[in-house]
């Protein structure tokens, strides 16, 4: 079978469908005050949608075999990405970070992601060699992320002061950072302290010129949880095709619809108040598949291993269960957050 290349046609529809939409999406939430559920599902649909769509282009301009390949790829990638968006939502409530800016980060997100993806499957599964160790440094982020959303699920007030937040503790003495959410903002140059009433100087770790907000803070923890799981998902993907461009098509259309999912099920904890314990138990299930895996590969073999299919049944096995028992024990009021 030849290979599939990078043709320029299908090169330049990719980018121009990719770019086109994820501007869409930026305008149509730009003024957005709360993401509902049903914005969050129309937005998945448009998404998978998009995928089958470029689906369908391959396999008329090109054939159907090299379609299917790119399929096969992306619903891999989509059922690999779950566990990162789990993930996604542990950080979120580390950081005590909801609504609109969640989307504002996510976004962002997911520009890091068509980059660093790309940097991924161009340099292919030489660069996963460190992966096994990388994996067991991530299982105890995500099992300590869990314990510290199970300790906020009892406190659910909004995060005030970051001051003493593990992320402002750990990069305070790196960069200058302002310990407090402001607006929507990533940054604070140092002249607006002194010409903004609402910012306070004293909140600042030190002196600089751009001081970095908990929401960029929020943005890099974002950004290091997809390259994590990345050194799972992209040797996956590559296993079933080798060709650059497909692998790279598959990945960028899993993780865009990702963003809208992510939505769906934060939108739906705020209804079922036992969904966020099936998501906590989650997140302890993907640090012990994660050391597992590490351990496997970097020590020897334990003769345990859990299948990407496996694992997706855990997933949606939890989260049903989430929905039944709120469903029949709905032990507390419903609440809608309306801090956006």
């Amino acid at each position: 079978m030849p290979h599939f290349g990078f043709p320029l046609e299908t090169l330049v529809i990719f980018f121009c469908v990719v770019l086109a939409s994820i501007y869409l999406d930026l305008i149509a939430h730009k003024n957005s005050t709360e993401i509902t559920v049903s914005n969050s599902a129309k937005w998945s649909v448009f998404w998978f949608c998009l995928a089958i769509g470029f689906y369908a282009y391959v396999w008329v301009r090109f054939s159907k075999a090299w379609a299917d390949l790119y399929l096969a790829g992306y619903m891999l990638e989509k059922s690999l990405s779950v566990d990162n968006l789990i993930v996604f939502m542990a950080i979120f409530s580390s950081f005590g970070i909801k609504g609109i800016l969640q989307h504002r980060i996510l976004y962002w997100g997911i520009l890091g992601a068509l980059v660093f993806r790309a940097v991924f499957v161009v340099i292919g599964t030489g660069l996963f060699l460190a992966s096994p160790w990388i994996g067991f440094l991530f299982a105890a982020f995500v099992a300590w992320s869990a314990v510290k959303m199970l300790q906020r699920s009892k406190d659910d007030e909004t995060i005030e002061d970051f001051s003493d937040h593990w992320s402002v503790r750990l990069t305070g003495k790196l960069m200058p950072i302002y310990t407090q959410l402001y607006l929507h903002r990533f940054f604070i140059k140092h002249w607006e302290f002194q010409t903004n009433d609402q910012l306070d100087k004293s909140r600042i770790t030190r002196s600089g010129t751009i001081h970095a907000t908990p929401a960029f803070l929020c943005l890099m923890a974002i950004e290091t949880s997809d390259i994590a799981f990345s050194f799972d998902s992209v040797p996956a993907v590559i296993a079933v095709t080798q060709e650059p461009l497909l692998v790279y098509a598959a990945m960028i259309f899993a993780i865009l619809g990702l963003r809208s999912l992510y939505f769906v099920l934060a939108a739906l904890t705020r209804y079922l108040v036992h969904l966020e314990k099936a998501v906590i138990a989650l997140l302890f299930f993907i640090a012990v598949k994660m050391a597992l895996q590490s351990w496997n590969h970097a020590v020897g073999d334990s003769g345990f291993h859990i299948s990407p299919s496996a694992s997706l049944l855990v997933v949606f096995g939890l989260l049903t269960a989430g929905v039944v028992a709120s469903l029949l024990f709905p032990t507390q009021p419903v609440s809608v957050h309306q801090d956006e």
